[in-house]
């Protein structure tokens, strides 16, 4: 099967979406994170919908007035900007935590560099000072800020603002879309914090115990076996391969002499032993 990044795309079965796969404990705060993680995408893109359809408007009124009266102008810019860089803060927070859903769906056992691992950390931060900019501009415009028409007197405004379509205020204040955007972005952040908090820990976790559970640790099985006694003759083969004269114990050869990958060492000696991640070290040849 076709793999990217390291990823087997066979993984990506619709038989993962099942509650007994999705919510089982195996895993580490699986559940919570899965939760949090939603709640989140949930909060910040339901927002992002609400600020869309309300800039959409205003957009509209805009362009309506205008062909109304050459003259007019609306200025509603404020509102405009700041309900689009709501879009962005959207689309970034479910990209995050949504790609961190469902990497730890299809490929909870996956193995991530340092530099994947840093960016993870690095974009989770990102999400929560865009969340936190967003909402504070978004109350800020919403409460305080108004539309106004120039170019006309106020009859021929009012008169302009009344024939619009749509007919959206220009106290910003009284947009109920507006206010309900606002008021979902809110707990967006606090989500946002969570999801942050749950990630750093859970890659700290995998750092130290592996991806699994602690109670879920000693009873899994990985598909080889770690030799209690070293082979001799495999030691001394695997030490004449590698030009060294005194064979050590080669941690990352097994008692058949066929080398494994030093991430499924590592992985094998939490599992089986419930040591900490970082201590279980390959020992080179």
């Amino acid at each position: 099967m076709v793999k990217i990044w390291g990823l087997d795309l066979k993984e990506m079965q619709w038989g993962k979406f099942k509650s007994s796969y999705m919510w089982n404990d195996v895993y580490h705060m699986r559940r919570t994170r899965f939760i949090v993680y939603q709640c989140a995408m949930i909060f910040c893109v339901v927002s992002e919908s609400l600020g869309t359809a309300a800039l959409s408007n205003y957009i509209d009124q805009q362009q309506y007035i205008t062909r109304m009266d050459e003259r007019a102008t609306v200025h509603n810019n404020d509102f405009v900007g700041s309900f689009s860089y709501n879009i962005f803060v959207g689309v970034f927070v479910a990209t995050i935590f949504g790609s961190a859903f469902f990497f730890d769906l299809f490929w909870p056992e996956r193995f991530e560099s340092r530099a994947v691992k840093l960016a993870w950390r690095i974009c989770s931060v990102l999400c929560i000072a865009f969340t936190l900019s967003a909402a504070l501009l978004l109350t800020i415009v919403l409460s305080t800020h108004t539309a106004k028409i120039t170019g006309v007197d106020a009859a021929e405004a009012r008169e302009l603002l009344i024939r619009s379509k749509p007919n959206e205020p220009l106290v910003y204040k009284h947009n109920k879309r507006g206010i309900a955007s606002v008021v979902f972005i809110w707990p967006g952040f606090i989500a946002t914090i969570a999801s942050t908090v749950l990630l750093w820990h859970s890659l700290a976790h995998i750092d130290t115990y592996g991806p699994f559970s602690s109670h879920a640790r000693p009873n899994c099985k990985d598909d080889f076996e770690l030799p209690s006694e070293p082979n001799p003759d495999a030691t001394s083969a695997a030490a004449a391969a590698l030009g060294s004269s005194s064979p050590r114990v080669p941690y990352d050869v097994d008692d058949t002499g066929v080398p494994t990958p030093p991430e499924k060492v590592h992985q094998a000696h939490a599992i089986r032993y419930s040591m900490p991640y970082e201590q279980t070290k390959v020992v080179q040849v």
